[in-house]
Order: structure tokens, then C-alpha cells, then sequence
């Protein structure tokens, strides 16, 4: 395994599946609470308590009230599927 596989999964281990999909409404376009909770269906609860981590981690950052993703997750999201799209179904 390789330190850039390593990585990947280690950060998908510490987000879980609702950090992933907390991530991937950001990049989607929610911006703030109660659209990340209308594009992922995630209680609200829990997403403010994985945004502090989503925001440690690097992954996010917020502008003006609003959350956007940083280069670390835009990165992130990208080996996320291309890891994906090379498994065999």
C-alpha cells in the first residue's frame, strides 16, 4: 500500500460515511447547515458536530458564514473517485 493509499483511507476512516457526505454537499454547492442537511439528509446535529472536523482536517473552510471546500478536500474528493471507478462491481 502506498503512503498516498494510506492517506486516503485514513481520512476515510476518521471522516466516516457522513463526513464523506457532508464533503461532498459542500462541493455540490450546499453552503451552510440547512443545505448540507437538505443535499446529504443528514441530521443536523450530527453535522455540526463533524464540521469542527471536516475544518481540522483541513478539508473545508468558511468564508463569509458560508463552507467551501479547500484543496486538500477538493484532492480528496478527486482520489476518492478515482479509487471508485477502479473497482470491479
Amino acid at each position: 500500500m502506498t503512503k498516498e493509499e494510506e492517506t486516503l483511507d485514513d481520512l476515510k476512516y476518521l471522516l466516516g460515511n457522513m463526513g464523506i457526505e457532508i464533503l461532498l454537499a459542500i462541493d455540490k454547492g450546499a453552503k451552510d447547515f440547512e443545505t448540507i442537511k437538505l443535499f446529504s439528509g443528514i441530521p443536523l446535529s450530527c453535522i455540526k458536530g463533524r464540521i469542527p472536523v471536516l475544518i481540522d482536517l483541513n478539508l473545508i473552510e468558511k468564508h463569509n458564514n458560508k463552507f467551501c471546500l479547500k484543496e486538500k478536500g477538493l484532492n480528496f474528493k478527486r482520489k476518492l473517485e478515482r479509487k471508485n471507478n477502479n473497482k470491479i462491481i
